[in-house]
């Protein structure tokens, strides 16, 4: 007996899932779907209030004199990243923020930070 490859048996129904409904799809509608499954994992910049600026100086200039170890969210290319270091200094002329992990030494700009936490 030939097995059709796109039958699949649920129950008592053969049924060939989407395979049914790609002759209903045009071009644009694959290119709108494909577009929106992209959009779909892409986070929202959170807005942020002049007092929560004004905590997460705050939180930088005591951790910068502490030298303690923070963990910083910023948010690059509609997703939110964590990094994990100690803050070694702050160049307000450039609007970055400089830190150091075990590994290597980074510089964020001030724009991309959303969020700061010291881990005492």
């Amino acid at each position: 007996m030939k097995q059709n490859r796109h039958m699949k048996l649920q129950g008592d129904i053969k049924d060939r899932g989407m395979v049914k409904w790609q002759g209903m799809m045009l071009p644009e509608h694959n290119q709108l779907l494909r577009d929106w499954y992209a959009e779909d994992g892409q986070d929202t910049k959170p807005e942020l209030t002049a007092d929560d600026l004004e905590l997460i100086q705050e939180e930088i200039e005591t951790a910068l004199t502490r030298r303690c170890e923070v963990k910083l969210k910023t948010w690059r290319d509609h997703k939110f990243q964590f990094h994990r270091g100690v803050i070694k200094e702050v160049n307000s002329a450039q609007k970055l923020l400089v830190f150091e992990d075990p590994f290597n030494e980074y510089r964020i700009a001030a724009r991309e930070i959303v969020g700061i936490q010291t881990m005492e």
